[in-house]
């Protein structure tokens, strides 16, 4: 039998957590690719995600790039820390309309109390993928025994 490195137990730490994320199955979104300081997060292409105009919401996009930015700086944690996104500045270059709405986070400089990661968001039809935003976000790295349970605060 094998032994999980520390980083794979990271990620299916980070799966499991992201799987019982409300938001996560609220939008349907999926962990694509986990690799130390990066992470692809991604939602397929559903009537409740698309606006009028036919494209993705808005807030679909910002919602990847939040999720995509702390999970991608959850990948390099310490044990007994979590993250929080503290801001993001996003920008949307184009319609977001496609089959799938695809975000690709990667930590720039990780700190010990925030990271910095920038996060590309492409929407994909067949092989063809369109840029439609860029961000960058400052997640706070934080100690988990000093969070309260919902509703405790």
């Amino acid at each position: 039998m094998s032994e999980s490195s520390p980083f794979q137990l990271r990620a299916r730490t980070i799966r499991e957590r992201a799987a019982g994320d409300a938001m996560m199955q609220l939008m349907g979104a999926d962990i694509g690719t986990l690799e130390p300081g990066g992470a692809t997060v991604s939602v397929g292409c559903r009537p409740e995600l698309i606006e009028e105009e036919g494209c993705f919401h808005e807030e679909v996009t910002a919602i990847l790039v939040e999720h995509g930015a702390r999970i991608a700086a959850a990948t390099r944690l310490g044990e007994g820390e979590v993250c929080l996104a503290t801001d993001y500045r996003l920008n949307h270059v184009a319609p977001a309309r496609g089959e799938r709405l695809v975000c690709r986070a990667r930590v720039v400089r990780a700190g010990r109390l925030a990271s910095v990661v920038a996060a590309d968001v492409v929407c994909v039809t067949g092989a063809e993928e369109i840029p439609t935003a860029t961000a960058i976000a400052t997640i706070s790295i934080v100690d988990a025994s000093a969070l309260a349970p919902a509703g405790h605060a």
